[in-house]
């Protein structure tokens, strides 16, 4: 197996004991594997489902994978029992746990260094009884990039000046749309599928995306001549993996003790998947992106401060979480101005 594989592979995977060995079962228990992938059956997390399957197989399972292009539909599959095992947006996830499904949150964290002391911080056991609730369990969170703001057009580089603007919305998620109402902006409704679609013809002015969806997607035909990448990172965004727990806890008597190792592996290659996506940020030419003064930057973080607040306070927002991730910026940045406050 390659090392480009095994990365992939092991950040599905974050965490928790790093000295199990591999159970060896008898059999191999069939686990029925929903995974969503907007770019199909050959997309990288389609691929990377496949690498897990063979992975699956040390730790007695054997994941039978089906990739779906709309990820509620493959969201109502694990709801409905026709999945055991799902691969989804956190923001997604947050239906099944509140929890883990607020780490994807407004300015949750601004740095890949940031989130890699998160998932260390998730790697601790204690946290493990956090990640079930009821017959469902988190058993990996995956970073996926930061969310920059994409435009069509460059002069857009104030939240003034995105007034008026056509700003492409998750259609599921209300937040979002009275966030950017709240900006004088025109929230069009979309998902993952076809929010890149929209931006490309010019049905929204404006989306969010991180550096790994612009070549896929290819959102540099909407930025055109004219447009560009916001250098601010609205939020750091992250996949879950989930899997329905009652099932393949009768199944697997020892299932807490399998799910450790495979996260066990998975934490060894968190630094090389980091550095690819840091590189994916630098595939995206210079002069499509679009600097910031230092007064914006802090402009844009007290936005997104507000916003994750305000939601919290309406309970979109777990608050253990909230408080999680603001120790984890306050420990990379203590000087920062919200460290010293107790609103959060």
């Amino acid at each position: 197996m390659s090392r480009c594989r095994i990365i992939g592979l092991g950040l599905i995977f974050a965490a928790m004991s790093v000295h199990a060995q591999p159970v060896k079962a008898p059999a191999l228990v069939p686990v029925k594997a929903c995974i969503f992938d907007p770019t199909g059956a050959n997309g990288p997390f389609a691929q990377l489902s496949r690498d897990l399957a063979i992975e699956a197989q040390r730790y007695g399972m054997r994941l039978n994978v089906k990739i779906y292009l709309h990820e509620h539909v493959a969201a109502e599959d694990f709801k409905a029992g026709q999945c055991d095992l799902v691969g989804m947006s956190t923001l997604r996830a947050r239906q099944f746990n509140k929890m883990v499904g607020s780490i994807d949150s407004p300015g949750n964290l601004r740095s890949y260094a940031e989130i890699r002391s998160l998932l260390h911080v998730l790697a601790n056991p204690a946290f493990q009884p956090m990640t079930i609730t009821g017959r469902y369990q988190v058993i990996g969170v995956m970073p996926i990039g930061a969310l920059y703001v994409m435009t069509r057009d460059r002069s857009i580089n104030s939240i003034e000046k995105a007034a008026g603007k056509r700003i492409g919305v998750l259609d599921w998620d209300p937040s979002q749309s009275k966030m950017i109402s709240a900006l004088g902006a025109q929230p069009v409704p979309s998902d993952i599928t076809s929010y890149g679609g929209k931006f490309n013809n010019g049905q929204v002015d404006i989306i969010a995306a991180p550096a790994i969806a612009y070549e896929p997607l290819e959102l540099y035909k909407g930025i055109g001549k004219n447009g560009g990448v916001i250098r601010f990172p609205l939020l750091h965004a992250t996949a879950t993996i989930m899997i329905r727990r009652d099932f393949l806890l009768e199944k697997m008597p020892d299932l807490d003790a399998r799910i450790q190792q495979l996260q066990a592996y998975g934490l060894r290659f968190l630094d090389a998947h980091l550095e690819r996506l840091k590189q994916a940020e630098k595939s995206i030419p210079a002069a499509v992106w679009v600097e910031l003064s230092a007064e914006e930057k802090n402009r844009y973080s007290r936005m997104v401060r507000q916003a994750r607040i305000a939601m919290t306070k309406d309970g979109v927002y777990d608050t253990s979480t909230m408080n999680l991730l603001k120790r984890v910026r306050c420990k990379h940045d203590p000087a920062n101005e919200e460290c010293s406050l107790f609103d959060e």
